[in-house]
């Protein structure tokens, strides 16, 4: 798969990667609320894969990671919201919190990214890596807490399966909006920088090569958390014609879900509805 990797998304790893100054951490909010729908991009896909525990310079040491960070576009004053792992995946997909500060499983009320676009009719799944046996009762690599879609309602949404489905989606009918969670290994959680960038080498030009990425679509790549006082992380803005390079305003995984919904013209929930959607590193329709 790396010869995939080769010819369909890296560029020389020699070329510049901007440096980053990150800002001070902000407050959460733990109450959800909503916003006007912008109007969406005609038939624009999105694409998000949630990586773990690296902090900005750490995540770039992979040489897969650096090679589309010198192609594309970099967030390089990005910050995960809180800690643990929880609390971000919470964050992206219902702009808050809820106040939780652990790991532990949580039932939220309904609502959230994924009801939203159900409630819209779009097209969606959520890829978990080793979710072999639902979202509740699967082992190893699978982790709960990386799967927030489980906690709104306290329900399994059938939009989220298997990642085993990912491979034969990408070559037939690509949702709308696909999430992908990489088991604890290759997400780098309990694995190296060099693991999970082989991984990512692996994944990501399957959803490079689809007709829908090509047409106008877009795919953020994002660490849950850093591991420095700033919490400080690294996102990546693929698209397959980058507006502009680098972004050095402070942008938080609030601002990447404004700009999701914002492209699929739905209502920002929570602290979304007040962030800044990360407009100058995403267009809003193809050349």
């Amino acid at each position: 798969m790396l010869s995939i990797c080769l010819f369909g998304a890296c560029a020389s790893p020699s070329a510049q990667i901007p440096l980053a100054t990150p800002s001070p951490l902000p407050t959460p909010s733990p109450v959800p609320i909503g916003s006007p729908s912008p109007v969406a991009t005609s038939q624009s896909h999105v694409f998000v894969i949630v990586m773990e525990n690296r902090s900005y310079g750490q995540a770039l040491s992979g040489s897969y990671t650096a090679a589309l960070a010198a192609k594309y576009s970099v967030a390089t004053d990005y910050q995960g919201v809180s800690h643990p792992s929880l609390p971000n995946y919470l964050a992206l997909t219902s702009g808050s919190t809820w106040g939780i500060a652990d790991d532990g499983y949580h039932r939220l009320p309904a609502g959230g990214l994924g009801a939203q676009l159900t409630s819209a009719r779009i097209p969606w799944r959520a890829y978990m890596e080793g979710m072999t046996n639902g979202c509740f009762n699967s082992p190893y690599p699978y982790a709960l807490k990386h799967n927030p879609f489980a906690y709104y309602g306290g329900s399994c949404p059938s939009q989220v399966v298997n990642f085993s489905h990912f491979a034969a989606d990408m070559r037939t009918e690509v949702p709308r909006f696909v999430w992908i969670t990489p088991g604890l290994c290759h997400d780098g959680h309990d694995c190296s920088t060099a693991t999970a960038d082989r991984w990512l080498s692996q994944t990501v030009p399957l959803i490079l090569a689809t007709d829908a990425w090509k047409n106008n679509g877009l795919l953020f790549i994002t660490w849950d958390e850093g591991e420095d006082s700033a919490n400080h992380v690294l996102t990546l803005v693929i698209q397959p014609h980058p507006v502009e390079r680098s972004s050095a305003h402070a942008y938080n995984h609030y601002s990447m879900l404004a700009a999701i919904e914002d492209r699929l013209g739905l209502a920002r929930l929570g602290r979304a509805a007040n962030a800044s959607p990360m407009t100058d590193l995403v267009s809003n329709s193809g050349p």
